[in-house]
């Protein structure tokens, strides 16, 4: 696969499904071309079974990506789906990085996302796209201003 072509998975919560396709053409339009394994409602998951959920639909997909990405509105924090979503990437030892959505304003995170992110970048093409590749590597608020350093655990099983 080409260096600017990706596999992401991007976690995000159901009432953000329309934000998905911009962010996918902000990346494009930064020259990185993903192909995205997420769950949205234009590639449903009917099942109904949250083991089935996880381990069946999600885990494959997040392991066939090569980042996860998560895309932060102020509700992001209370969806059990991210938070697992992020602690079974962090688990296979995949990047994470999470994304501010566009024209969004600081807000509390995930705890998962705050614990295990790679970077934290704002609705920059450039920015979101070097935060992919592993060339940015730090937190930014929502106006690219640095968050202090914080240590990153990381487990493998």
């Amino acid at each position: 696969m080409a260096e600017n072509n990706k596999n992401i998975f991007i976690s995000h919560i159901h009432e953000d499904d329309h934000r998905l396709d911009p962010l996918k053409t902000l990346l494009g339009i930064s020259g990185m071309q993903v192909r995205d394994a997420s769950i949205n409602s234009a590639n449903p998951n009917n099942a109904n079974d949250e083991n089935y959920i996880k381990y069946g639909i999600l885990k494959p997909r997040i392991e066939w990506s090569s980042v996860l990405v998560v895309l932060i509105s102020p509700e992001t924090k209370n969806s059990d789906y991210v938070q697992w979503e992020i602690e079974c990437a962090a688990a296979m030892g995949k990047r994470i990085v999470g994304v501010w959505d566009h024209g969004e304003s600081e807000c509390d995170i995930p705890e998962a996302l705050d614990r295990y992110a790679d970077a934290i970048v704002g609705w920059q093409g450039d920015r979101v796209k070097e935060a992919i590749e592993g060339k940015i590597n730090n937190h930014e608020r929502p106006d690219g201003s640095v968050v202090d350093p914080r240590e990153t655990r990381r487990y493998c099983c």
